[in-house]
């Protein structure tokens, strides 16, 4: 298997976003109805609004390849400080997803390594993120790469539903 990562560029956009879309519907479906998850989709995982993120110089992108074959993508922010967080050098972990086809064969780990990596040559102290309460995958997940639940959040996915995450935090 021939894996690379590497930053991602304006061109990957339609990429994230339809990898984006995808994971992001198959691991959040159950957290709210079909018209709240729509309108969070369509708001969010569409070519203009990555193509937005991907020009803002705060927002580091990062593709990851499985044998020449787009399979996820991560987002991170660096000194991104948080008032639950008391430290001032911290890392934002704000995404990390696969293309389900790609599940179970550790990129989601070596996209997090790689994450990880480059908050440190960044002189972070530590990454956090926020995950929702009911995507037990993704709560595993984090948890054996020795994340820790530190609080909790109402992430909005519509004007009328917000969803219950976790706070998790890795020191480094």
């Amino acid at each position: 298997m021939d894996i690379l990562i590497r930053r991602a560029e304006l061109n990957d956009a339609t990429t994230i976003a339809d990898i984006g879309r995808s994971a992001v519907e198959l691991s959040h479906r159950a957290s709210c109805s079909e018209k709240d998850m729509n309108h969070f989709l369509d708001g969010h995982y569409n070519e203009d609004a990555i193509k937005a993120e991907l020009t803002d110089e705060g927002n580091i992108y990062h593709l990851i390849l499985c044998n020449q074959q787009p399979a996820g993508f991560s987002k991170i922010i660096l000194n991104a400080v948080h008032p639950n967080i008391p430290h001032v050098n911290v890392t934002k972990l704000d995404r990390i997803y696969l293309d389900s086809k790609f599940y179970d064969q550790k990129l989601g780990f070596h996209l997090l390594q790689r994450n990880i990596q480059l908050s440190k040559e960044h002189d972070q102290c530590c990454m956090w993120l926020f995950t929702w309460q009911g995507n037990e995958r993704a709560i595993n997940f984090y948890k054996r790469n020795n994340f820790t639940i530190v609080g909790e959040h109402k992430f909005k996915v519509s004007e009328t539903h917000y969803n219950p995450h976790y706070q998790m935090l890795l020191k480094y």
